[in-house]
């Protein structure tokens, strides 16, 4: 089993703990904020290991390709692909949804 620890700033005065563990193929992430700790989605963890660095405070920034790291392979990889594809695909009907309303105000309209 393998542990990396980041603080990183959020909303909140004081750090919010970013916890990423490796145990063969499965990658535990958690985090201290009040969505982290309601198992919600987390952008912290996300953000993470989308490589921003930018919230991180703690001085182990470089570790931060390790959490990467040990993201292929996993069920938290096959999640976040499946958040991916369903995400482009709520873009997609939003915009024919779009469309379609403005088809409507036109035929009103004649």
């Amino acid at each position: 089993m393998r542990e990396v620890e980041f603080l990183v700033q959020g909303s909140a005065p004081s750090p919010y703990r970013v916890t990423f563990i490796k145990h063969n193929n499965k990658l535990n992430a958690s985090c201290t904020c009040p969505a982290g700790e309601n198992g919600q989605y987390c952008k912290h963890r996300l953000a993470i290991l989308a490589g921003d660095t930018n919230a991180i405070i703690s001085k182990n920034k470089d570790q931060v390709a390790t959490a990467r790291d040990w993201l292929p392979g996993t069920d938290l990889e096959s999640a976040l692909i499946e958040l991916a594809k369903t995400e482009h695909e709520y873009d997609i009907a939003k915009e024919r949804l779009t469309i379609a309303k403005k088809k409507i105000a036109q035929a009103m309209r004649k």
